[in-house]
């Protein structure tokens, strides 16, 4: 038996990594679209592969569809950062301006579903994710901005929240984070994932039937601006480039940007395998072996 027991584990081991997609090929560098913006951010993606993304300084959202190309989508979009289409096809942005939500409908007629919290200014809405149910999940960090008068928060931290489908208030279901940022949800629903980008921390949470979280967990000791997730349940980081965790947190891959700062990403196109990358003053585009989920 002790002769046989490292020959089975090798077996074993092989196994499993033969069984396991590589998310991309190495060989496959990221291919620049467009360098002619201030700061991109809030990538998203339609049901029908096309990418949003924004150009917050601007003021302005930009489409990239599925035949590549690249147009001006809305302007003066309340200095819109973090974006997540909703079940009925409306861009729902983190619009930090005044700090609110707003609903972009596909016409471009704008709803705002969110101002304050129990009375207060937000920090500045930054990152959501909208559950099966229409709730939203929101990152509530504090940045200052140059189009603000304020100079400081007026709450007594930086939050993750829940807002309920159709209501006009936010519950708190994370107070305990430096500055959360990143956030993205498995779509059955069961995890969600945040980065807390100032503790270089991302951890895992269990979502309740009534939309609290428990069972918090350490994903990886690493933060995050952006986040997005591939059918294999990959989870992908943003800052220096894009860096590919599997589910278990383990680090699989990293896709190098040869730009300042990698912001937010999603995968994008007609199958839903080009991650597409916002980064700095520029957007990216990078074919994948495979599929996102949003």
């Amino acid at each position: 038996m002790k002769r046989l027991l490292p020959v089975f584990l090798f077996t074993v081991i092989a196994l499993n990594a033969k069984s396991q997609t590589a998310p991309y090929d190495t060989t496959n560098h990221p291919q620049l679209i467009s360098k002619q913006f201030s700061f991109t951010e809030g990538a998203s993606v339609d049901k029908k592969g096309n990418v949003f993304f924004t150009d917050q300084p601007n003021n302005k959202i930009w489409e990239y569809d599925t035949s590549g190309n690249l147009s001006l989508f809305m302007d003066s979009t309340g200095r819109s950062n973090g974006m997540y289409f909703d079940h009925k096809g409306n861009l729902v942005t983190c619009a930090d301006e005044h700090e609110q939500l707003w609903s972009i409908s596909p016409g471009k007629k704008v709803k705002i579903l969110l101002k304050d919290y129990q009375g207060h200014m937000l920090n500045g809405p930054n990152d959501i994710w909208i559950d099966n149910k229409g709730g939203i999940y929101l990152t509530d960090p504090y940045y200052q901005r140059p189009w603000w008068t304020r100079t400081k928060s007026d709450l007594d931290g930086e939050k993750v929240y829940y807002l309920p489908k159709g209501k006009d208030q936010p519950f708190i279901v994370d107070a305990d984070l430096k500055k959360p940022n990143g956030i993205v949800g498995t779509p059955d629903g069961k995890y969600l994932y945040v980065a807390d980008i100032a503790d270089n921390k991302t951890y895992k949470y269990v979502i309740n039937k009534d939309g609290t979280l428990s069972d918090r967990k350490l994903f990886t000791a690493m933060g995050s601006d952006g986040m997005t997730l591939d059918a294999d349940g990959n989870v992908y980081l943003t800052g220096k480039g894009v860096t590919i965790f599997n589910p278990e947190g383990n680090k699989i891959g990293h896709i190098d940007i040869p730009e300042p700062w990698t912001a937010n990403l999603c995968f994008g196109g007609k199958n839903k395998d080009v991650l597409f990358i916002t980064a700095s003053k520029a957007i990216y585009v990078v074919k994948m072996n495979v599929k996102g989920v949003e």
